[in-house]
Order: structure tokens, then C-alpha cells, then sequence
């Protein structure tokens, strides 16, 4: 027998579209984190806007507190709701509302796949920038929700530097207009405060976003390196240079070496420490003047052989390789735990030794394959979940390897979010009086915690804030 709740909701969204039974449930029990697992109360997946409020006001009228979900790509476990808390799995709001080619504008809902807006502008010479490595099949909800970056982000920016303006529903179903269409909004940059917040404060029904310009001038370079430090090196002496490529990418050998052995093999030299790959893109000649200099600066420090795509088809081989590293990694155990962190550019031949001493002491396989461009490092850790003394040596090291990044100047996460996975590392980063400050605009947003629960700030650190009286 339904529950009451799943009866009430199913009023709203008809009876295909509420899932309530384990073995139902148990397909939205984890996201892209292989370490935490939790089945949630019921699944509830809107068709339209209007039933998206419906079930809000609905979920807020029964104090009941709900989790958004999108394509479960995330590595957090930010999406993840327990037996207390519904999900509200947003993959049907998928649609393409308005593509404006004049005005390289564009609104969305949360659950159209980030790969898709950019086969949809692309008749017009247009994309959308942000590419993170799961954008055939992420959502650009989620994409807002985390604040997603990818390869490209270093020269064209993260997601909150393409969005323009959102709708969103609060947690008790009030809809808001934030942002402006139309250029810069005045006043608080609510849309930068909303982005990134991990689904804290509601959720984004409709997302305008900007389109950029498809480059006249497109330069792939990839160069090998007989050590990592001879490579991180190189990419210190890129942006020093004063050049800024549109992508910078690091594997290291482990890392190419599991892509060759797989489906999506790129042609990555097996016997090289390291490889870079780089990209150069805008005007034909701007472009072509900027990958001769990158080239140069490659060979100068230590670059075994620079090869540059030969063509477009040349060029997606290559990225192919770097886009799909993490899939490739199943070659090599059957989870695997991505590190998200971030150290200062010229921290990273040093960071990159703490990682392989670490990987040496706790005895685990860590490949790194990262934005080098930016620092952002995705240290990747190959285990069995079933073997817990193995799954407990993972959890060790990732502390040490966040705990080493935040020693080096950096911080614990670049584009991942923070989540459940990075929660218990905040006060590493933060003070307590910031900790409180976050959960004071939490409280702005979200009065009774409805919203994506428990995640992003310690538990811990907001019922201290609610026990000083600020509440």
C-alpha cells in the first residue's frame, strides 16, 4: 500500500512517477561516491515546473524534508537522501526553453545534460563552456548546484561565470526571480550566492545561461615528460609566461596507462611519467602564435616530444582520453575515490610527491589525472568497497591528501563540492565564526533545514550557532 505521502504526491505527478518500494529505491541509493550509500523515504520525479512547486509545497506542508537530484553524477555524495528524506529527481525537467543566437543567450531547465545545450547551439556557432569530464551525462541543474568547472574552465570560467539569471523555488515552495537576463543585476549577487550552494537553498527551475563563441582557431597539443615534476614544472612556466590556454590538462603513468588499455585509448605515450595536454584557441593568428609559444616552453623544460592534433578527429581522440580517465580507472579496481582539491600552481611537483608518499605508506593505488592549469587536483584512489580494511586506509589517506593541500595554501575542493565526503574537513579550512556565518544564510534560505540536509557544514557547527542564540 502506498503511504499517505506517496499518495498525495502521486496526485501530483501521476502514479508512474513516484517510487516508494526498496527495490525502486535502491537505484537512487548512491551517486558517483562509492563510499556512502543511503536509500531514501521515496523518489518523486516532476514533469513540469508546475508540478516541481506542487510537490515542494506539498514536502513543506508535511515538513518534510526533501534532497534534489539530477543525473547522480556528483562525487560528494551531495545528492545522496536517507530513509527521513525524499528526493525529488529532477531528469524530466529537461528541456531547452529559449536559445537566443543574437544575444548568446539561453534558458534551460535543471535536468537538460550539459552536453546538449552545446549540440544545440552549435548551428549557430555558439557553446556552452563549461565541460566537465561527465557532461554527456550530467545535468546543468546539478551543473548550478555544484558550481561544475571542467578542462575548459581555466581560460573561459566556471559555472557562476555563465549564468546569467535563475528561477528557483525555496524550500516552501515560493518562487524567485534571481539575476537579470539582461545584463548585470543591481544589488547583491544573489545568483553567485545561490550557485555552488549545493541545493541548500532550493532549486533552480529554470537557469538562463550565457553561449560563447565557437573559437575561429582551435591548437591541441600534447606533450610527454620523463617525471611528473618536470611536467608540473612546465605548467608553472606556461602561466607564467603570461598565456592563458583554454585547457592545461596532467596524467600521470598510472592514469595513461589504464586509458591505453581501455575502449577509449587515445594514443597517450605507456612509458611516459607524465603528459600535458594543452589547448590553445581564438583568433587564427593569436591562437597559432600562442601554441608555437607553449611548445617552446614545453621542449625547454623537459618535454620529451610536443605532437599537435592533425585534425578535428585527431583532436577528439585526444580529448577522449583525458574526458573518460575516470571510467577508465574500472580497469584497475572496481571503485574508485576522486579527490577534489586545489593547491597554488606552483605547489604542485611538491603536492604531487605528498601524493605518492602517501599512496606508498597507506599502500593504495592513486592515479592523478587534474586541471593543472588551475591547480586543481583529482588525485583518483582504486579500491574494492568490500574489503573494509581497504576502504578505511582510502578514507586515511584522502584526509592526508586534503589536510596536504590546505598546508600548501589550497583548499579542499575545486569543483566537486563539499557535500557529505568533505564535510568533516570545513573546520580545517574554516573558523568557527565562519562556520556560524554560513549556516546564519543557510537559515535566510532554508528556516527549517528542509533542503539537501546535513550537508556542506558540520552538523556540529550549526547546532552550536543555534545554541548561542543567534537562531
Amino acid at each position: 500500500m502506498p503511504s499517505l505521502l506517496a499518495a498525495d504526491l502521486t496526485r501530483i505527478v501521476g502514479p508512474r512517477w513516484v517510487r516508494e518500494r526498496r527495490a525502486e529505491l535502491a537505484t537512487f541509493s548512491g551517486d558517483g561516491l562509492p563510499t556512502h550509500e543511503s536509500e531514501p523515504k521515496l523518489v518523486v520525479l516532476p514533469g513540469s515546473r508546475e508540478e516541481l512547486i506542487g510537490v515542494i509545497r506539498l514536502l513543506y506542508q508535511a515538513r518534510m524534508p526533501f534532497v534534489a537530484r539530477g543525473a547522480g553524477t556528483g562525487l560528494s555524495g551531495g545528492a545522496l537522501a536517507d530513509g527521513n528524506t525524499v528526493l525529488v529527481t529532477l531528469t524530466r525537467l529537461d528541456r531547452i526553453l529559449a536559445l537566443d543566437p543574437v544575444t548568446r543567450r539561453t534558458v534551460v531547465q535543471p535536468g537538460v545534460v550539459n552536453a546538449r545545450l552545446s549540440d544545440a547551439a552549435r548551428p549557430f556557432g555558439l557553446q556552452y563552456a563549461p565541460d566537465p569530464s561527465s557532461q554527456t551525462a550530467c545535468t546543468l541543474g546539478g551543473n548550478v548546484a555544484e558550481n561544475a568547472g571542467g578542462p575548459h574552465c581555466l581560460k573561459y570560467g566556471v559555472t557562476t561565470n555563465h549564468v546569467m539569471a535563475l528561477e528557483v523555488i525555496l524550500p516552501d515552495g515560493t518562487v524567485a526571480e534571481l539575476g537579470s537576463s539582461q545584463g548585470e543585476a543591481w544589488g547583491p549577487d544573489l545568483v553567485g550566492l545561490f550557485v555552488g550552494s549545493e541545493g541548500m537553498f532550493g532549486i533552480a527551475s529554470e537557469i538562463t545561461l550565457r553561449l560563447v563563441p565557437i573559437p575561429e582557431a582551435i591548437y591541441t597539443l600534447l606533450a610527454d615528460f620523463l617525471s611528473v615534476r618536470a611536467a608540473g614544472e612546465a605548467v608553472s612556466a606556461i602561466i607564467a609566461s603570461g598565456i592563458i590556454p583554454a585547457a592545461l590538462e596532467m596524467m600521470d603513468q598510472a592514469c595513461v596507462r589504464a586509458v591505453e588499455a581501455s575502449i577509449y585509448a587515445a594514443g597517450y605515450p605507456t612509458d611516459a611519467a607524465a603528459v600535458l595536454l594543452a589547448e590553445l584557441d581564438g583568433r587564427s593568428v593569436t591562437a597559432a602564435a600562442e601554441a608555437g609559444a607553449v611548445a617552446t616552453i614545453l621542449r625547454s623544460h623537459g618535454a620529451r616530444a610536443v605532437r599537435e592534433a592533425t585534425d578535428p578527429a585527431d583532436r577528439a581522440r585526444l580529448w577522449q582520453g583525458r574526458k573518460k580517465a575516470f571510467g577508465a580507472m574500472g580497469r584497475i579496481a572496481p571503485d574508485l575515490v576522486v579527490q577534489d582539491a586545489v593547491v597554488p600552481r606552483s605547489a604542485l611537483p611538491d603536492i604531487l610527491d605528498v601524493i605518492a608518499d602517501i599512496a606508498r605508506r597507506h599502500d593504495l593505488r592513486i592515479s592523478n589525472v587534474f586541471h593543472a592549469g588551475d591547480g586543481n587536483l583529482h588525485p583518483n584512489i582504486s579500491f574494492d568497497r568490500r574489503d573494509a580494511a581497504l576502504a578505511e586506509r582510502v578514507h586515511l589517506a584522502s584526509g592526508e591528501i586534503v589536510a596536504a593541500c590546505i598546508a600548501a595554501g589550497g583548499s579542499i575542493t575545486g569543483e566537486h563540492g563539499v557535500g557529505i565526503d568533505k564535510r568533516e574537513y570545513m573546520p580545517l579550512l574554516f573558523s568557527p565564526g565562519s562556520l556560524a556565518a554560513m549556516c546564519a544564510v543557510r537559515r535566510v534560505f532554508d528556516p527549517l533545514d528542509a533542503a539537501n540536509p546535513g550537508k556542506v557544514v558540520p552538523i556540529h557547527a550549526c547546532r552550536e550557532w543555534r545554541a548561542g542564540g543567534v537562531a
